[in-house]
């Protein structure tokens, strides 16, 4: 229980670090709420520890009754034939007023940021990122997006202040 403790503090402290670069992080003025429900494939990511090594990743989101939202994260162990990894969250939009900045946990009460920064008008791809500069998605309805639009979401990225360097593109099942 300790370690959990420590763990949850750690966290939290970590999210409350000032960003060291300054990067843009309007969010989106409107979310259709019911429209952004749905399987959204991860075509590109930032590096981090709890989704090290995954590929084939999706993200699913379902409204509750209650308003919330459940989050069903899932991808495979090191190849598209290996082990399923899931993880179960909620979201909520702490705000109405600004409904493209959401918050998620998937560990107890600890909330990290889910900032809805760029959305096609059709719902069809997203980049979110947080207040810190360290992580980044792009998501999509797809498992691929093509070149073309791809490097117009990550052009839109970078003018935010966002280094590319480290995006890893991440594979997915052909359709």
């Amino acid at each position: 229980m300790k370690n959990i403790l420590l763990f949850g503090l750690f966290v939290t402290l970590m999210s409350c670090q000032p960003s060291k670069k300054m990067i843009n992080t309007t969010t989106v003025k409107q979310v259709d709420i019911e429209k952004y429900m749905g399987t959204w494939y991860e075509i590109a990511r930032f590096p981090h520890s709890f989704e090290k090594d995954l590929v084939g990743v999706t993200a699913t989101y379902t409204l509750l009754e209650n308003g919330r939202i459940e989050v069903l994260n899932q991808g495979y162990d090191k190849s598209l034939t290996g082990e399923l990894k899931k993880a179960k969250g909620k979201a909520k939009i702490p705000d109405p007023a600004e409904p493209g900045k959401l918050k998620v946990a998937f560990f107890w009460i600890f909330y990290a940021d889910y900032f809805i920064l760029e959305l096609d008008e059709n719902y069809q791809w997203a980049l979110i990122g947080s207040s810190s500069e360290k992580y980044l998605w792009v998501l999509a309805r797809e498992p691929q997006l093509p070149d073309s639009k791809l490097q117009m979401i990550l052009n839109k990225a970078a003018e935010r202040g966002y280094n590319l360097e480290k995006l890893i593109l991440v594979e997915q099942q052909k359709k």
